[in-house]
């Protein structure tokens, strides 16, 4: 953190340190951990007031939003920590994961909806380059856990909510999530609105603005994806209130 960074003439003046010098500071800090290790960090200069170092102010370009310059600034700071990391012993041996925890809710109006506040990309990057493709199922961050379990080779049993987004075909892909008191399932075709006792809503997937509320027009797949919500609820609740939230031996 900024504490341990140590030198204020990095911090931006809101958030904490620039994102390039403190990419590095990582980078350095991982040399003292033993191998295996797990890592994260959390970059902050691609946040209001968007602004970018000073010595970078032209560098990138502005695009037609404030953000995209600072965007830039976060993309090189990315690229400098790679070439930097790539010259380590444990590059090699390392799966990265890059992942934001909320999209921009500023500028385009379908991302201020609550489906799409939190849409965000999901990266795995292995140096070993076995794992090349895009995956367009519906993915969410629980999903991180086991991809990663999946990606080492991990066979033994565990708890997740989530599946793997390289194996696990059988797995009908979903996303939940919960805001403003309302439950929100998307899988397959639909997108199921959830109060805690019945579907308010089901909109198609491409309806990204949720205008057209298709809850009259039911049909078998949204009376799934409906009792797979509650399912998911129901599993979630049970297990808080029971404290089973590891795999059972």
């Amino acid at each position: 953190g900024k504490t341990e960074y140590n030198n204020d003439e990095d911090f931006d003046g809101v958030w904490g340190i620039w994102d390039e010098p403190f990419f590095q500071y990582f980078n350095k800090s991982l040399r003292k951990e033993k191998q295996p290790f797990m890592a994260t960090i959390f970059s902050v200069s691609s946040h209001e007031p968007y602004k970018v170092p000073e010595k970078y102010k032209d560098k990138f370009p502005k695009g037609f939003v404030n953000m995209h310059q600072p965007i830039g600034y976060t993309d090189y700071s990315l690229k400098q920590f790679f070439n930097a990391a790539k010259k380590e012993p444990w590059f090699n041996n390392t799966i990265f994961v890059l992942v934001a925890d909320h999209g921009n809710t500023v500028y385009y109006d379908e991302y201020k909806k609550i489906f799409n506040e939190n849409t965000v990309p999901i990266l795995f990057y292995s140096p070993s380059g076995k794992y090349v493709g895009v995956n367009k199922d519906w993915a969410q961050q629980i999903d991180i856990y086991p991809t990663l379990l999946d990606m080492i080779g991990y066979k033994k049993p565990f708890r997740s909510w989530g599946r793997s987004l390289i194996g696990e075909k059988d797995v009908k892909p979903f996303v939940i999530r919960h805001a403003a008191n309302m439950y929100e399932f998307m899988g397959g075709n639909y997108i199921c609105t959830f109060d805690g006792r019945k579907a308010t809503g089901f909109y198609a997937r491409n309806d990204k603005a949720m205008l057209h509320n298709l809850i009259s027009h039911r049909n078998p797949e949204m009376d799934t994806l409906e009792l797979r919500c509650k399912a998911f609820v129901q599993d979630y609740m049970e297990r808080i209130v029971d404290k089973k939230l590891t795999s059972e031996k």
